[in-house]
Formats: structure tokens, C-alpha cells, sequence
């Protein structure tokens, strides 16, 4: 039997202490003096060992399978003071019951099959959206649109796996047979849908993780103004003076639903202020986290030997962007150019002229495209699904040996499967729920 406080910590006019167990009658009767009908809220005095009322609230039972983890489950829904929810917690500890584990009650939804490890990831992907996007793409993923276009990737595997160990069973039988089944084209239908749902689920985690932009670039060239333009906000302090930025400024955004963590960062110049090389020691190791690193330059002079220095310093695997600023005091116009060294965008941060540009160059980075049927999704079932994607190439890359193509099937098919969780280790789980809040 576990309890937690299921409502998010501080003041509030409700807050709810959740137990979940078997036959929780009993428990019931003691904490609220009385057993309510399933699904039926019932206004009671929660009572402390003592018989003294801790709190009036709501009662509400679930009774198993017909739960959220499919055991019993009671509910205490009282008024949303810490104490008071700490005392009925108290209360629910003395009773028998244990302090539940973070995403305990999910991880038993999960191993009592109310929901597939898709849908349970879901559930803390719909706590934690930043968008509204996000929070659509993760209520599909918990209504289980994700898992019901895994199962018709399995049924199809399956079914092309059947073909191919009868083919195997029967000697008499050769390729020819797989052939006149359609074992080829199945199997390349297969790889088209499945690389559909891919880049659906891709959509998906760009709008869980978003992107992470670094503004970096010499002292006073405009980074701070050009995250105040970003954000709509003032974020950062702006002053003619350069090195006035000396830690990181974080912006949290959006641009078409996905959401955008833009950093602003200290001027990367020689210094001996020892506060400002501080700044720029941390500005080179969330160079190092980001996905994009944006370098402003000066439109009025171009880019220079300094800037030549950074760009020698970024690491290779980074998407870079070069960002003329200030060209409304060149009267230049914006653009957008690609050139050997990269893309080039000429803007004004303050005047907001290109910065259409910026965010456009931003989206196709990323990769993103705006749909409506996307389903959340994480890194791993982008990784599941790709190794999925590379055994399938793979199968049809080891005909006419059949032996080896039924194994390549057999893998792709294992690794379609960890998705939602028909094949998943302890450890896989123990990572998944634990980074849930406790209550859910």
C-alpha cells in the first residue's frame, strides 16, 4: 500500500493525498469513518488515531481493476494547506500504508496494464509541457495514437515474420514463394509507414525537448538586445557599455509551437577581470550543450579575426548561424545568404528588421515542420524506432538468405517492441519513473 500528496507542493484551495493498495475498505473506514460506494464522492471528517478531526474533505474510492493502476484507490480531497495535506499523509503512513516512490503509481498502471510504457511516459510529458502544442501532442500519446500505430507496425512485422518462417519450415518452399505472397512489398510498405511515424515521433520530441540556442559573440554586438526581441521581453540589461553581460541570461520561448531555450552569454574577448572571464568560462561550456550556437557580429565592420577565433574554437558537430546585427545603422537591408562558411542572416535586433529570418533558419535546423498529428515522444523511441528502420534495410539487404533475413526481422521486431514497453528492463523502467514527481 503506498500514499503520497498528489497535488503540486504549496498553498491551494484543494489539495489531494492519494493511497492506492488492495482492499482498501478498511482504510476507508478508519481515516473517513465509513466505506463510500465506489465513484461516488462523499463529504467526511478525516480523522486523526485519536478520533479528532484533521480536516473535511471529499472521499473518493476507486475500486479495482477500475483505477487508474488498477488496484484500489482512495483519494482524500481536502483543503490545500501543506500542513493539513502533511498531516492526512501522516495520518495514511500510521494506517499502513508507505510513502510512495516518484512515479510509483503510474509504474503500476504501467506493470498492471492500464497503459503501455508510451502512455505512461506521456503522463509526465503532459505535467511538464511548455507549450500548448506539446500539451496537445502529449494527450494523443496518452490516448494511445502512439502506441496504436506501434501495435500496426508490429501486426505487419508479424505477419511478413510469419511468411518468411514458413518459408524456413517448409523446404520445398524457396523465395519464390515469399514473392508471390508479397513478402517484398509488405515489407517495403513497411519501411514507408514506418518512417512516417518516425518523423511524427521527431516532431514530437522537438516539441518535449525543444531547441537549446546560444547567443555567443564579441562584447556589445548586440546579444542581449536580440534576446529581449526574441523573448518580447526585457531579459537582459542593455547598456552601451560592453561586457555588460557577465552570466548567462536564459530566455524560454516559442516559434509555431516548439519551444525555443535561448541563452544569452558573456562577450568572448580577452579579459583580466576575473568575474567577466568567469562569464566567458561559462559561456564555452554551454557552448558545448547547445543544439545551435548563434554568432552576432557587428554589421558596421563585419567579421573579423576574433570572430574567425571563435569559429575555430566551436565544436564541429554544431549548427551554426552568423548574424550580421545592427544593419539599421548601415541602412542595410535584411537577408538571408549561404556561402562556404555557412548561413549568414543580416537583421536589426533592435529594430526587429530579419528577425522573421532568424526564426525561419531556426526551424529548419531543427527540422521542424508544424502538424496537428503529431505525438509526443522521447529520444529513446526515436532511437528504437531508427534501429527498427536499420534492420529492415538490413533484412532486405541479406536476401536470398533467408536464415539471416528472418533474424533481421526477428531484431527489428524486438526493437519495435521496447516502444511500448512489451520488452523493457528493470533499469530502462527505474530511469522512466523516476524522474516522475511523487503522487504521480
Amino acid at each position: 500500500m503506498i500514499a503520497a500528496i498528489a497535488t503540486a507542493p504549496g498553498r491551494g484551495g484543494i489539495g489531494i493525498v492519494r493511497v492506492a493498495g488492495e482492499n482498501l475498505q478498511q482504510f476507508a473506514c478508519a481515516i473517513g469513518g465509513r466505506c463510500p460506494p465506489p465513484r461516488v464522492a462523499s463529504l467526511s471528517d478525516f480523522r486523526a488515531a485519536d478520533g479528532g478531526v484533521i480536516d473535511t474533505g471529499l472521499l473518493l474510492y476507486f475500486q479495482a481493476p477500475n483505477s487508474f493502476t488498477g488496484e484500489d484507490i482512495l483519494e482524500l480531497h481536502g483543503h490545500g494547506g501543506p500542513v493539513v495535506m502533511q498531516m492526512l499523509l501522516e495520518r495514511c503512513l500510521q494506517l499502513g500504508a508507505r510513502l510512495a516512490e516518484p512515479g510509483e503509481f503510474t509504474r503500476r498502471a504501467y506493470l498492471n496494464g492500464k497503459l503501455d510504457l508510451a502512455q505512461a511516459e506521456a503522463v509526465i510529458d503532459l505535467i511538464d509541457a511548455a507549450t500548448a502544442a506539446a500539451a496537445r501532442s502529449a494527450v494523443r500519446s496518452l490516448q494511445g495514437d502512439f502506441s496504436r500505430e506501434i501495435q500496426s507496425l508490429l501486426a505487419q512485422l508479424i505477419e511478413l515474420r510469419t511468411l518468411v518462417e514458413a518459408t524456413l519450415d517448409f523446404p520445398d518452399e524457396d523465395i519464390d514463394f515469399l514473392e508471390h505472397s508479397d513478402a517484398f512489398g509488405r515489407l517495403e510498405r513497411l519501411r514507408l509507414q514506418l518512417q512516417q511515424v518516425f518523423e511524427r515521433a521527431r516532431q514530437g520530441c522537438l516539441l518535449q525537448s525543444g531547441l537549446h540556442v546560444v547567443l555567443a559573440g564579441q562584447p556589445n554586438v548586440g546579444k542581449s538586445s536580440l534576446l529581449n526581441r526574441l523573448a518580447g521581453d526585457e531579459l537582459a540589461i542593455v547598456t552601451a557599455f560592453p561586457g555588460t553581460t557577465r552570466d548567462l541570461v536564459h530566455g524560454n520561448l516559442q516559434i509555431e509551437g516548439m519551444p525555443l531555450h535561448v541563452i544569452d552569454t558573456a562577450g568572448l574577448r580577452e579579459t583580466d577581470d576575473p568575474i567577466e572571464k568567469m562569464g566567458i568560462e561559462r559561456t564555452w561550456r554551454e557552448i558545448e550543450r547547445a543544439d545551435v550556437v548563434v554568432l552576432l557580429v557587428d554589421a558596421r565592420h563585419g567579421a573579423g579575426d576574433p570572430e574567425r577565433a571563435i569559429v575555430d574554437q566551436l565544436p564541429p558537430h554544431l549548427a551554426r548561424i552568423t548574424v550580421h546585427n545592427k544593419i539599421d545603422l548601415v541602412a542595410a537591408a535584411a537577408e538571408r545568404r549561404e556561402d562556404s562558411n555557412g548561413t549568414t542572416i543580416a537583421l536589426s535586433a533592435k529594430s526587429g528588421l530579419g528577425l522573421e529570418l532568424l526564426r525561419q533558419e531556426l526551424l529548419r535546423i531543427a527540422g521542424w515542420h508544424a502538424v496537428e498529428d503529431v505525438f509526443i515522444a522521447r529520444e529513446r523511441h526515436l532511437h528504437a524506432l531508427a534501429e527498427t528502420q536499420r534492420y529492415l534495410v538490413d533484412a532486405q539487404a541479406r536476401l536470398p538468405h533467408l536464415e539471416i533475413f528472418a533474424e533481421e526481422l526477428r531484431l527489428a521486431q524486438l526493437s519495435l517492441a521496447t516502444v511500448t514497453g512489451e520488452f523493457s528492463s528493470d533499469d530502462l523502467l527505474g530511469e522512466i519513473f523516476g524522474r516522475f514527481c511523487i503522487g504521480k
